[in-house]
């Protein structure tokens, strides 16, 4: 097809929205777009601050309402719930702390009443991206929901810690249709530095869970080797100074071996949060068949110090198992 000839209405300045009749709907999203934010942790405000900044129009929603008080007072609306976001936005973007958090948000019993939720606000021809880490399974019965609705959806998970979100530099993992991601990347462009489309609904899920797999695995071996050093009664440092130089240098490692060596674990991504992730990627290697036992190892040495915790650490406290 050399020409678009599928119907267009407006729904608001630089937006051209389908009517829902096709399952491709022609959209046109860009600055003075109408977008809404559900979730304002660690990530999502920096990526909330970055889309004002690029001139987007933002409704936000929080659980806890004074999270949101910075992106209210760079420009954002409060929204009172879930589905005011949704109804009042050419775009959503959720990014919440898991599974349970996520379904209250869509369907009911987070911040909207019972029965209600964002997915059923979302207006017909609109785009719907969720970045919180989640099962491929979710994934893939917001989708269907998400259809019948007829809203294009991404689910888009990111990495790049809370620096990448803050720069607008983060990474985007995209399970989807081609189309919805092509109308979806100047929003991804304000927030991320690249994004990768890896195939239908749940492929963003279940490549965000296998790389978070092996950040774990990482960070679990470069404590294991410290505690061998240090017990052997050598300095730790001079474990990471070869290291650096070496084929097991990973850039994960330049920004956790220095917390590691400290002993300091402000949460940049929450111990809890990997804990999570790991128990997602369990569950579907599980599910596949698969035996993941360094894995499971891991995920027993990361369970027993979540469960120790007296603070909100980040996961590089995996070290506390060996040194409280």
């Amino acid at each position: 097809m050399t020409s678009d000839t599928r119907p267009q209405t407006n729904m608001g300045p630089a937006v051209k929205i389908g009517p829902g009749v096709n399952p491709s709907p022609t959209r046109i999203i860009g600055p003075g777009s109408k977008v809404g934010l559900i979730g304002l942790g660690l990530m999502g405000r920096p990526m909330g601050l970055n889309l004002l900044k690029a001139g987007y129009s933002l409704t936000v929603w929080n659980r806890t309402a004074s999270r949101a008080e910075s992106l209210v007072a760079a420009g954002a609306k409060l929204a009172k719930s879930p589905e005011e976001v949704a109804g009042a936005s050419d775009a959503l973007i959720t990014i919440v702390s898991d599974p349970p958090a996520l379904e209250g948000v869509l369907w009911g019993d987070s911040g909207s009443r019972q029965g209600a939720g964002a997915l059923g606000s979302l207006r017909p021809g609109s785009i719907y991206m969720d970045s919180s880490t989640v099962s491929p399974a979710l994934a893939r019965k917001i989708a269907a929901a998400s259809t019948e609705r007829q809203v294009g959806f991404l689910d888009a998970p990111v990495t790049g810690g809370t620096w990448g979100a803050e720069k607008g530099e983060l990474v985007f993992m995209v399970g989807g249709d081609a189309e919805v991601l092509k109308d979806a990347e100047p929003i991804l462009s304000v927030m991320g530095k690249r994004w990768f489309h890896l195939g239908p609904n749940g492929a963003g899920q279940t490549i965000k869970l296998a790389m978070n797999l092996i950040l774990a695995l990482q960070v679990d071996a470069l404590a294991e080797a410290l505690a061998l050093v240090t017990a052997a009664g050598f300095e730790g440092e001079k474990l990471v100074e070869v290291l650096q130089s070496s084929m097991a240098r990973a850039a994960v490692l330049d920004v956790k071996a220095p917390l590691l060596l400290k002993g300091e674990y402000p949460p940049s991504f929450p111990l809890r949060l990997m804990h999570k992730d790991m128990g997602l990627a369990l569950e579907l290697a599980k599910e596949a068949g698969v035996a993941l036992p360094a894995a499971a190892a891991a995920y027993g040495t990361y369970s027993a110090v979540k469960a120790a915790a007296k603070q909100d650490l980040d996961y590089a406290a995996v070290m506390k198992f060996w040194k409280p």
